[in-house]
């Protein structure tokens, strides 16, 4: 029998015996804790609006079980944030051995720590009229104190530490963009959409543009049964005298109010682009600016509203 070099065998069977991806390999979870009062419900609010999945004032035990449960069924979810309350010294033991159980599992773990001045907090708690959870008929200072001593740990051990003490809503989450995504106009997500002005003007769109001044490809017989994702009709349209001068314009016009939009704390954007039926033209300018846009290095998706509904 021919006998296969060291070398050659050790590579067939790594080849043939690979160990299989972890489950766990890409899950990614943050965990959300820090002083009551300094802004975790709105933190989980944007850690949601970023994609994550978020399950809020979940005792640490419980966490493992719904980790092991999420990556064993290869969940489409990848990204899970859980607020933490940490009310007793107990937990700290729990949150240790969570920590150590995603560990072992190779889970990308972080912590978010949300902190805040004793007199912001106090300012806070008044404003709404509702005791402090450690307050236990004290003095509302007693249980901010009790708190802040039984985080210090935590804090020590917080990836992202956060003082929310002058921050608005708005500017926290700006915050919170900037340490998970980054900064700039890639943390807004843009969708495109085409639509036909006959069937009406959509009521949610922060942009819409008006394509109707280019020629119809609807009079052209042979691309009058075709929709603006076919070449033939992309190109008819494209090629129209204003439409590269249209496109150059609004796509700066565009860029410039979503670099702004970033700033604002607004990371969702929604543009309408229509003609006659939305069959043609508005299709395919939707398709040119989506691609134009992407090429910013943003995140685009493009929907044709009355293509879609010929589907259903």
């Amino acid at each position: 029998m021919a006998q296969v070099p060291a070398s050659e065998s050790d590579s067939h069977q790594s080849r043939t015996h690979a160990a299989p991806a972890s489950p766990a390999q890409g899950f990614e979870v943050l965990l959300i804790t820090g002083m009551s009062g300094a802004g975790r419900s709105h933190a989980a609010h944007s850690l949601e609006d970023m994609g994550w999945y978020v399950v809020d004032n979940m005792p640490p035990k419980l966490l493992v079980p719904l980790v092991d449960m999420m990556t064993a069924s290869q969940s489409s979810v990848h990204k899970l944030a859980a607020v933490i309350d940490v009310r007793s010294r107990s937990y700290f033991a729990d949150l240790s051995a969570v920590l150590s159980h995603l560990d072992d599992l190779g889970i990308k773990t972080r912590i978010l720590f949300l902190d805040a001045s004793d007199q912001i907090l106090i300012t806070r708690f008044e404003s709404v009229r509702r005791p402090h959870p450690l307050q236990h008929g004290n003095r509302l200072i007693d249980g901010i104190r009790e708190e802040r001593e039984l985080l210090d740990n935590v804090k020590e051990r917080a990836d992202i530490v956060i003082d929310t003490s002058h921050l608005s809503i708005h500017q926290l989450s700006t915050k919170l963009y900037a340490a998970m995504m980054g900064t700039g106009s890639t943390t807004v997500s843009v969708h495109v959409f085409s639509f036909g002005f006959k069937y009406g003007i959509p009521i949610d769109a922060d942009f819409v543009a008006d394509v109707r001044f280019l020629p119809n490809p609807f009079w052209v017989p042979e691309l009058r049964e075709m929709t603006g994702r076919d070449s033939a009709v992309a190109d008819y349209v494209l090629s129209s005298d204003g439409a590269k001068e249209f496109l150059d314009a609004y796509e700066e016009a565009i860029a410039q109010a979503i670099h702004g939009y970033a700033k604002e704390d607004k990371h969702y954007v929604t543009i309408a682009i229509g003609c006659t039926g939305g069959q043609h033209r508005s299709v395919a300018m939707s398709e040119a600016l989506a691609a134009r846009l992407r090429a910013r290095g943003l995140s685009v998706t493009v929907s044709a509203r009355e293509l879609d509904r010929r589907k259903d």
